[in-house]
């Protein structure tokens, strides 16, 4: 793979990388190499790439790929990306000069047999975002595969009972399969990040045991680590759900759930029961 040093390429066009964007771009292209044969991308698969960079994943999935739909919102850095892409001989990127929060992820998969992959070294400043954003697309994606700061990367892999465990942990797994891919060291980037990556592939679920309203479950997640100090009957009733505290520990009970327990000792399917209890008791 043809792959010029960020330092250098970044050096040439007299450009510097954004702080407030959070770039740090991959140097080594067997990381990137690695990174993509570990994905599993297919000649027939569509991609969405998050953050396109200097193309350091998008030319290696470029090469596999049926198409890769390549989302980079700094106006500056896309000029370079093209200049990369066309001296690699790629013309299956159509690159989207976009911020990835405003895109329609579904406009993307409607020609994705039968759904998008997702790929994308995600900036730490969005990363829950782009994850909310991507549970409540997930009719159109099949699998996503993102690099995020362990310390992220670490809370959405946590257990119930650990410090890291929170919403949005409780969220993905409600919905999907988490699987590490990589440990990235912070020396493989430029600018060197102050921490480590970690690469997670995340493979949404065809079918789940649903709740009887997902929206209103994420409100109950939602709420529930919203004072996550609390035990859950105060929690819930401190919260945006306007529960009152008797109807809170009703749904408890009925969902045989100790009150007196906090938000991140509960499974993914206790949430579920909680929910569907109160959606009844709260009417």
């Amino acid at each position: 793979m043809n792959m010029t040093s960020p330092r250098v390429l970044l050096a040439a066009w007299q450009m510097h990388a954004r702080k407030q964007l959070g770039q740090h771009f991959l140097e080594n292209p067997a990381t990137s190499e690695m990174i993509v044969n570990r994905c599993r991308v297919m000649p027939e698969d569509v991609i969405l790439e998050i953050g396109a960079g200097l193309g350091a994943l998008t030319i290696p999935v470029a090469r596999i790929a049926k198409k890769v739909y390549a989302v980079e919102k700094d106006h500056k850095i896309i000029s370079l990306l093209k200049t990369e892409l066309t001296s690699n001989s790629l013309f299956n990127v159509i690159i989207i000069e976009k911020d990835i929060l405003k895109v329609n992820i579904e406009e993307f998969a409607e020609e994705a047999n039968p759904k998008i992959l997702v790929l994308g070294n995600l900036p730490y400043n969005i990363s829950s975002q782009v994850l909310v954003k991507l549970i409540k697309s997930r009719n159109t994606v099949s699998r996503a595969i993102l690099m995020f700061q362990k310390e992220l990367a670490q809370r959405i892999t946590a257990h119930p009972g650990c410090r890291e465990y929170g919403r949005l942990t409780v969220m993905l797994n409600y919905c999907a399969k988490i699987k590490k891919v990589a440990d990235i060291k912070a020396s493989q980037f430029f600018p060197r990040p102050k921490v480590d990556s970690e690469v997670l592939e995340i493979t949404f679920k065809n079918s789940l045991k649903y709740s009887d309203n997902e929206e209103f479950l994420y409100k109950v997640i939602k709420a529930a680590f919203g004072q996550r100090r609390k035990n859950l009957k105060n929690a819930l009733a401190g919260s945006e759900l306007h529960i009152a505290a008797e109807t809170s520990m009703h749904a408890l009970e009925n969902a045989d759930i100790d009150p007196t327990r906090r938000a991140e000792t509960l499974t993914v399917e206790e949430f579920v029961r909680l929910s569907n209890r109160l959606k009844i008791d709260r009417t």
